[in-house]
């Protein structure tokens, strides 16, 4: 890969930033090929909503097994696009990824280490590093998804927003990161995220789901029935195209399989003493 130098925002790390930065030995340019459920899903492109859950049956991912599908996506009668992402990861815990989502967005160079050709920056939208917790906060993240270049806030709110409950989580040694998704800037909330991360025999699960568009739209602080017509209405007027939900679904892929593979080796070298 190309590293792109810039005073400013860029990608990659530049020479002086490889040489100096204390994460730079994790840094690597080259993703590997995504896996084949991944390409099958693909192939396939959008299948019947009633496969898709919506964001209100999220806690159907405490059940053991399987939703019918894992790696695909639908639009749904609302116009909503729901995707659904598995990510195994061997050697990885449900803690590490914990870890994770609180320690990457204080530093735009620890973000840059989950995908190296797509990440930019990132930062707290209340202005503090390196706390121990990322529930409650707002990570403003700049980041390529296919060729556009996006900011987008990432609002974490606690498992028992979307109806998870939080002890049997707990209980399970499992992890779920739950959050509203919209542009940063901007007075909209355009979708749910959640990473369900269930442990397995020597390693872990990822279960990624994500609502956009349609009945997820809300204006922010507008969570009733007039925000819900207020946002349909409003993404109408730019729904998002086929070509784009496979660019997200391509996206995500690459950069969870591209973090869990050294994600054992950062989480030791780091979760000690908050850097």
């Amino acid at each position: 890969m190309a590293i792109v130098k810039s005073k400013e925002r860029h990608l990659g790390f530049t020479e002086e930033e490889l040489a100096t930065s204390p994460y730079a030995r994790f840094f690597n340019p080259e993703l590997a090929p995504l896996p084949e459920h991944v390409k099958e899903a693909l192939q396939i492109g959008g299948q019947a909503s009633e496969l898709f859950p919506p964001v209100e049956r999220a806690c159907d991912l405490h059940a053991s097994g399987y939703w019918p599908v894992e790696t695909g996506y639908t639009v749904a009668p609302d116009g909503a696009v729901r995707i659904c992402a598995l990510t195994v990861m061997p050697r990885v815990t449900p803690a590490m990824w914990e870890w994770w989502f609180a320690w990457h967005g204080s530093e735009g160079d620890r973000y840059k280490l989950w995908h190296p050709r797509a990440h930019v920056d990132v930062a707290w939208a209340d202005g503090r590093d390196d706390l121990d917790h990322y529930v409650g906060r707002v990570s403003n993240v700049v980041e390529y998804v296919g060729p556009t270049l996006l900011k987008v806030a990432i609002r974490f709110v606690t498992p028992a927003t979307v109806g998870f409950d939080e002890q049997r989580l707990k209980a399970n040694g499992e992890v779920a990161i739950c959050a509203r998704v919209g542009l940063a800037g901007a007075p909209v909330l355009t979708g749910w995220l959640v990473h369900h991360v269930r442990p397995t025999t020597g390693g872990s699960e990822m279960r990624t789901r994500i609502w956009l568009g349609g009945d997820n739209v809300r204006p922010l602080g507008m969570p009733g029935a007039i925000g819900g017509v207020l946002g349909r209405m409003a993404y109408r007027l730019q729904p998002l195209t086929i070509a784009q939900i496979n660019e997200l679904i391509v996206h995500d892929n690459h950069e969870m399989n591209h973090l869990a593979g050294f994600l054992p080796e950062i989480y030791e070298a780091f979760k000690k003493g908050g850097r």
